[in-house]
């Protein structure tokens, strides 16, 4: 009986060995061949986010378009607002003062000012969603913009990793020679500026 508990344990080790072995050696194979940077030779760089936000022409371009379309989309609502207001207050008056030729057509002008309310209420909610589809295409066209500018930026400078840095959200610590923002700054206003012409 000990004979017998000993050799399974035996073959658990054996076994447990082997499966260790090939685990190694699968690893190994699956292992891409990374070489690990020099000490020294890693050069980084960080842009402010934020100073981009506020001073790249593009971007101040692009938010100006969207306070335009946002107070246009206002203004539009409050008018239909106001319009539909004063009719619910012309219904109202009406009613209390019996104007109306009939039960009928009071009914058919109470349903006239619901219905008016729902596309009201429908239309505010399509022009929210016509914002909010032209905000997300505007932040990438702006995404798309620095990220293109950065890699042919870094084609010169050649740095292994460029930061983003909001308000010092991510990065707690940096060498002031390392923000490269002012350069960042004008190379895409310069681009920008062209693209214009």
């Amino acid at each position: 009986m000990k004979r017998m508990k000993l050799l399974i344990n035996v073959i658990a080790a054996l076994a447990i060995v082997v499966l260790f072995a090939q685990c190694n050696k699968k690893s190994d194979k699956d292992n891409v061949d990374v070489k690990p940077i020099p000490a020294g030779s890693l050069k980084i760089a960080y842009v402010e986010i934020d100073t981009l936000l506020t001073k790249y022409n593009l971007c101040k371009d692009v938010n100006e378009a969207m306070v335009k379309k946002e107070e246009n989309s206002r203004m539009v609502l409050n008018q239909k607002a106001s319009e539909l207001a004063k009719d619910k207050q012309d219904f109202q008056k009406k009613y209390d003062n019996n104007a109306f030729l009939s039960e009928d057509r009071a009914k058919q002008e109470y349903n006239r000012l619901m219905k008016m309310d729902q596309d009201l209420q429908t239309l505010q909610q399509k022009l929210q969603s016509e914002l909010a589809s032209e905000n997300q295409k505007n932040s990438l066209q702006l995404r798309d913009s620095i990220n293109a500018f950065l890699k042919d930026f870094n084609k010169k400078y050649h740095f292994n990793l460029i930061i983003s840095n909001t308000g010092m959200d991510n990065l707690l610590y940096a060498d002031k020679s390392m923000n490269i923002t002012s350069a960042v700054l004008d190379g895409l206003n310069k681009r920008y500026a062209i693209s214009k012409k």
